[in-house]
């Protein structure tokens, strides 16, 4: 056999080694992934989000067993349930809500008399609810006079913008919030922007660390954060921290805030998903605030998550915005946090401790910083007010960017007579 002979055998015996090689890293590979997928589908199958979903299902099918074993008196229970429906439907009518609101409501009680009673009912008697909305009532009293206004800034505001005067005389009286002069705001476009003066803001941090945020999911950007803040905690920063309960769903682990404590971090999860039937799941924390030694605060649509500073793809590119603000106006946000933080706190909170009456004097030409908060339990519609203030005095244009746009019929009527009246409407949503 000549060497070229030789040669060729051996390149054919190690070809067929590879190929073997190759066949097992395959056949290996198959099986880890079924492995992996056999512990996902068994994660999910055995997980507590499951356990919750399958109780909810329970409760539904334990109700409807309930409601089809009363068919036998029909003729009386039909009966009561059209005078108990005649009586919601008044009930309604006479509440103080969004003509809109009513009608949709009267419809669906009047198109499926018995369904819909029983579900509006089942939407106003909640126990947890009112007991959110009547704690939020007596904080907003108990740091009322932490939010007096100054009125020497209203009456300086109404010599050059009258209408904007108003607006804070309005949101002062009926919301609770003072506007505040010796503020500076810097914008952020993007999510990625804001997140690096954040985590310079917070290795700066002296006294105090307030966050609250609607999603965390860790990853680069939250636990970055989180390194920065255990950094803190050991400096003999107080850092408290507080997420929305639908975190433990998917994102989060349920007993995330003890591991969270166990590193000297002050955590709260508002109101956690549970396995019981109830509107109260509803009430969620869509807030996005950080106060840092009460001189400066971020707010905006970023949260605590990698798409947001673009560092993992969900929906393409990720565009949302942020601001940071510091000065006298960062005193609004330190007054909510804590106002949230002591919804569910048995003991009175020394605010005074938090907030910082005397701050570096800024340029007086910075103009005019209004923070405010809104909830649905004061029957006031501060949002929509402010909106429906910017749509009605707008000079040149009104650009709007939003991931959600319900309107109704109020707003998309001032939408459309600002355009109609030669101002630039422009109106940004995802598809």
């Amino acid at each position: 056999m000549t060497k070229r002979g030789r040669l060729t055998v051996a390149a054919s015996f190690c070809q067929l080694e590879k190929a073997n090689d190759k066949r097992e890293g395959k056949r290996e590979n198959r099986m880890e992934v079924k492995k992996k997928t056999k512990k996902g589908i068994f994660h999910i199958v055995f997980s507590r989000t499951a356990l919750v979903f399958l109780l909810l299902i329970f409760q539904v099918v334990l109700l409807f067993e309930m409601f089809t074993s009363l068919v036998k008196y029909a003729p009386v229970m039909y009966l009561l349930l059209l005078i108990l429906g005649s009586a919601v439907v008044i009930y309604i009518i006479n509440r103080k809500e969004n003509p809109a609101f009513k009608m949709s409501w009267i419809l669906f009680v009047m198109a499926i008399p018995i369904v819909g009673m029983l579900f509006y009912l089942f939407t106003r008697v909640q126990i947890g609810t009112r007991f959110i909305g009547k704690r939020l009532q007596d904080l907003s009293l108990e740091t009322k006079p932490y939010m007096e206004q100054d009125e020497e800034i209203i009456e300086d505001l109404r010599v050059s913008k009258p209408a904007n005067a108003n607006l804070a005389h309005y949101m002062s009286r009926q919301a609770g919030y003072p506007i505040k002069r010796n503020t500076s705001v810097k914008y952020f476009p993007l999510g990625e922007d804001k997140f690096e003066q954040l985590k310079t803001e917070l290795r700066q941090a002296k006294k105090f660390i307030f966050m609250e945020y609607f999603i965390v999911e860790q990853g680069i950007m939250w636990d970055s954060i989180l390194e920065i803040l255990e950094e803190k905690v050991k400096e003999g920063v107080e850092v408290r921290f507080m997420y929305d309960g639908m975190c433990c769903i998917a994102l989060l682990p349920y007993h995330y805030p003890e591991t969270l404590q166990e590193k000297g971090i002050k955590c709260k999860m508002f109101s956690p998903i549970k396995p019981i039937l109830s509107t109260h799941q509803n009430n969620r924390d869509h807030r996005k605030i950080c106060v840092i030694d009460g001189h400066t605060a971020f707010t905006g649509g970023i949260n605590l998550a990698d798409e947001y500073i673009n560092q993992k793809e969900r929906f393409g590119h990720w565009k949302d915005t942020a601001v940071m603000i510091k000065g006298d106006a960062v005193q609004n946000f330190t007054i909510m946090f804590l106002q949230m933080w002591n919804v569910t706190e048995h003991q009175k909170e020394d605010y005074e401790k938090y907030l910082t009456p005397v701050q570096e004097e800024l340029h007086r030409e910075l103009g005019y910083v209004l923070p405010y908060g809104d909830s649905p339990f004061d029957n006031e519609n501060i949002g929509e007010q402010v909106y429906l203030h910017i749509l009605n005095h707008a000079k040149k244009y009104v650009h709007i960017m939003t991931p959600y746009l319900i309107l109704d019929n109020e707003m998309v009527t001032n939408l459309t007579y600002a355009a109609k009246s030669g101002i630039e409407v422009i109106i940004i949503m995802t598809v």
